[in-house]
């Protein structure tokens, strides 16, 4: 079953198949109205997409699995070839969405003794309603961009995750998302609560055949974290150059918390993509650390956000681009330090390498500090490869193409510290590939 085009009539059907109840349509409902209000986005690339031919939903079997043989064999296979069965030995956790469903989920039996929810949004929604309707929908609204008001109306799959008090996770949790039809749209829904003095690191990837139709992703991520607590959100996106990749990402981080987004883009036509953390908290923390990497007809526009209220809180944003081939990568942030945010600082440091002379890198930084008593550091450099580093290379015995990734691989060195070794490992060989 695919649902094409979006209307009405495709909202409420994707309502009546999750057999949702009143108020979840209603929600469906408003955000349709409010995507046939909204503009397209007057920054960034203009996206060029037909909404009228996207699959907004398509059917796989609705139950979730819980044994990799019980998953349709023509879909695992796909997922051994990527790696993500290999992948889950090094979680606590881990969840598929193929297409518009969530396909298989699991989780250590541990962590399910200390009471850890890790499942879907819509198994969320029937299970725990309460908890859910205290945080869905609060950070990011579907008054907030075309997108967002997009993915409120047709959202489909996406994580659930709820860390109790005083709890830690030895490993990562992941989700992994694959997009595998023409013209196919996901727009998984996704939201995390740490609670008070809890840690979680959180995982995500993705990837998409390529196609000569465009396909579109649009997601919303809503994280919450609470006092005392920290979170990390590590993405390593890698779709097609056919996927135009339109994500909202926020977290709102309460006293004495920190916030973490590790964010790689490697693939897509059109990446918008911008990170925030609210520090709504005294002594709150947050840092965003992103690659980017634009190649021949990719426009990557990434950043990020950083809003300080409480006192005393820090912010650190790190973004690494390379353009080539004629491609584009632009940074995009802002940080705005409120009246109320005495003694707060933030560091915005902006690295952009070209490859070529066909390749643009382009910056674009808001930074506002609205009290006497808090300060901003900016800090941005634009390079190029030079003939003296590849001579330097050459001249002992290593070849021209070797010795760009090795120049290349160092450049990126801040944001591959971040990432658990399998996962680094995993980047150098998507940065090889498309380098």
């Amino acid at each position: 079953m695919e649902l094409v085009g979006i209307s009405k009539k495709t909202v409420e059907e994707i309502s009546k198949i999750k057999e949702e109840n009143d108020k979840i349509l209603k929600f469906r409902l408003e955000s349709y109205q409010k995507f046939m209000e909204l503009p397209l986005p007057s920054y960034g690339p203009q996206v060029d997409i037909d909404f009228s031919k996207i699959i907004y939903y398509k059917q796989q079997d609705r139950i979730i699995n819980h044994d990799w043989n019980q998953v349709d064999k023509t879909v695992v296979c796909e997922l051994e070839n990527l790696g993500v069965l290999e992948s889950e030995k090094h979680l606590d956790g881990i969840g598929v969405q193929y297409e518009s469903e969530v396909i298989y989920h699991n989780m250590l039996s541990y962590l399910q003794k200390k009471n850890i929810i890790f499942t879907s949004i819509e198994d969320a929604m029937k299970k725990y309603p309460a908890l859910v309707d205290k945080y869905f929908g609060k950070l990011v609204k579907n008054t907030d961009n075309k997108y967002a008001a997009l993915n409120g109306a047709v959202f489909s799959g996406g994580s659930f995750i709820y860390i109790p008090p005083f709890t830690k996770l030895d490993r990562p949790l992941q989700s992994y998302f694959r997009i595998n039809s023409r013209l196919m749209g996901q727009f998984e829904r996704t939201l995390i609560i740490v609670d008070h003095d809890s840690e979680l690191h959180y995982i995500e990837g993705c990837t998409a055949p390529n196609y000569s139709e465009s396909s579109l992703h649009a997601a919303v991520v809503e994280i919450f974290v609470e006092k005392n607590s920290s979170c990390r959100y590590t993405t390593i996106q890698n779709w097609a150059n056919n996927v135009h990749n339109l994500v909202t990402k926020r977290a709102l981080v309460e006293e004495n918390a920190k916030m973490e987004w590790i964010d790689g883009n490697i693939g897509s036509k059109t990446t918008m993509k911008y990170p925030c953390c609210i520090l709504k908290g005294d002594n709150a923390l947050g840092t965003c650390i992103t690659i980017s990497v634009a190649s021949k007809e990719q426009e990557q526009d990434t950043g990020a956000r950083m809003i300080h209220l409480g006192r005393n809180t820090k912010s650190n944003i790190i973004s690494k681009s390379i353009a080539k081939n004629g491609g584009n990568a632009t940074y995009r942030g802002l940080v705005d330090i409120k009246k109320s945010a005495k003694n707060s600082e933030a560091m915005v440091k902006c690295d952009s390498l070209i490859l070529d002379e066909f390749s643009k890198s382009d910056t674009y930084p808001t930074n506002i500090c609205r009290n006497n008593m808090s300060f901003i550091e900016h800090e941005a450099t634009v390079s190029k490869i030079s003939d003296d580093n590849l001579f330097y290379f050459m001249s002992r015995g290593i070849d021209r193409e070797t010795a760009i990734n090795l120049i290349v691989l160092g450049f990126i060195e801040k944001f591959k510290e971040e990432l658990p070794m399998e996962y680094a490992v995993e980047l150098n060989q998507l940065l090889k590939r498309n380098l």
